[in-house]
């Protein structure tokens, strides 16, 4: 067994994501100690929807990409990194995180970039897993990751992801009874095509968003539920017992600070009137919700900084349904420490470019799992083809994972690596569902 793959070269470049927009690819070449060398390559992927809590994605802002450019996070790695990194031994994934955080020097990754040190994260990860010649989730995980994830398939667009009237982001399908990934990945395809199919029937827009879910214009949330319900039931399954519902409000984007409501535009202008909502008036908004559809989770139900308001809304659901911290936590262990002292939420939505490294990433999981918070492993609007958060999910044992529709190559690359993963651990792989205890 390799005990020491030096790092003999490091090398980033610019490349574009699911949306069109650049995005950093890192490669990581190392040489064994029989003189052999590897070279791992990992991409970066990034969000529309942010927190304003995120590590962050460092752009050019010049014109070339209307400012999107990021050729100094690539020149960040192709020097400073480089130079930091060069004869470290790839195997010591903490050494190496804790050098990008040291080399970067700031709390959000402001100087070098998240998109620069996670992508050269990545990269070591991956390189070190084809040196030993193990799977990535095994290198990351140990020898006794085989929980493979439900899918949190996310078949209508709003908000952010889609030129629509919906307001909120994300309705996904979660196929808990399903007897395998496998199983639980082709009846979600079946219900996405049967939604196709009815709202083709009705009219409806059948274009995509940016997760490849289907963007009609809807009147509200409650209009969207019963479509998702209908194709559910159009596909042969049952809601609330093959197929439970999550939604992702993405409330931060809704939020008016100035007045201290949210704000549905879609809703307002499909109504005809202005539509507005407190923080408390989103709780019984949610608690209605639930009553009436078989919601199993929302994330981002409110603002990112509305503590109270958390508090709020966990009181009222938290023992009930998932509540998913995205914005709230941003994948940072002091924000969900604050959160888990404050009995806010009762689980994490894991991006790890959120962060910036694989190390904090993996940190903020295990802390979850250690105060009884679910992790739900997640994709970004803007992706690549890049697999690692399938190996990810896998090797934490998350048992949920947010990669978008069966739609668009860089969403379906990671349902395809999950399908892999499953097959290569034949009788092993457990699939069950994730809310037993809710």
């Amino acid at each position: 067994m390799e005990k020491m793959l030096r790092i003999v070269e490091v090398h980033a470049r610019e490349i574009l994501d699911s949306r069109g927009n650049p995005t950093v690819e890192s490669e990581v070449t190392i040489e064994s100690e029989s003189g052999k060398r590897i070279t791992g390559r990992a991409a970066v992927p990034s969000g529309a929807s942010t927190g304003r809590f995120e590590a962050v994605e460092l752009r050019d802002g010049e014109t070339r990409y209307f400012g999107l450019g990021t050729t100094k996070a690539v020149n960040n790695v192709n020097s400073k990194i480089r130079e930091a990194l060069l004869g470290i031994n790839a195997l010591d994934q903490g050494l190496i995180d804790r050098i990008l955080i040291e080399q970067d020097g700031t709390d959000n990754k402001s100087n070098l970039g998240a998109n620069a040190t996670l992508g050269v994260s990545m990269a070591c990860a991956k390189v070190s897993s084809l040196a030993l010649g193990i799977p990535l989730y095994r290198y990351l995980g140990g020898a006794h990751t085989r929980l493979l994830p439900v899918p949190m398939m996310n078949i209508l667009n709003g908000g952010k992801h889609a030129d629509n009237t919906v307001d909120f982001q994300e309705f996904m399908i979660m196929p808990v009874q399903a007897e395998s990934f496998a199983d639980g990945l082709r009846i979600c395809a079946e219900i996405y095509h049967n939604l196709k199919q009815i709202c083709n029937q009705r009219g409806l827009s059948t274009g995509v968003g940016d997760e490849g879910g289907f963007a009609p214009s809807l009147s509200d949330a409650v209009e969207v539920l019963e479509l998702i319900v209908e194709s559910v039931k159009a596909a042969g399954y049952t809601p609330g017992q093959d197929i439970k519902i999550a939604m992702d409000a993405a409330a931060s984007e809704l939020y008016d600070e100035a007045s201290a409501t949210y704000y549905f535009p879609g809703e307002s202008q499909m109504r005809g009137q202005e539509v507005r909502r407190s923080a408390s008036e989103m709780v019984a908004y949610y608690e209605n919700l639930v009553e009436h559809f078989p919601i199993i989770s929302i994330e981002d139900g409110l603002f990112e900084d509305d503590w109270d308001g958390w508090q709020l809304l966990t009181g009222a659901l938290g023992e009930k349904i998932q509540l998913v911290g995205d914005d709230l936590f941003v994948t940072n262990t002091k924000r969900l420490d604050a959160g888990i002292k404050l009995k806010v939420a009762n689980a994490i939505l894991v991006k790890v470019n959120q962060i910036g490294t694989v190390s904090e990433a993996m940190e903020a999981i295990e802390m979850a799992h250690k105060n009884g918070y679910k992790a739900v492993i997640s994709h970004r609007s803007g992706e690549t083809e890049d697999t690692f958060i399938a190996d990810l999910a896998v090797a934490v044992n998350a048992g949920q994972i947010k990669t978008g529709a069966p739609c668009r190559t860089d969403r379906v690359a990671k349902y395809n690596q999950l399908l892999r993963i499953e097959e290569e651990l034949g009788s092993t792989a457990c699939y069950m569902e994730p809310f037993r205890k809710i």
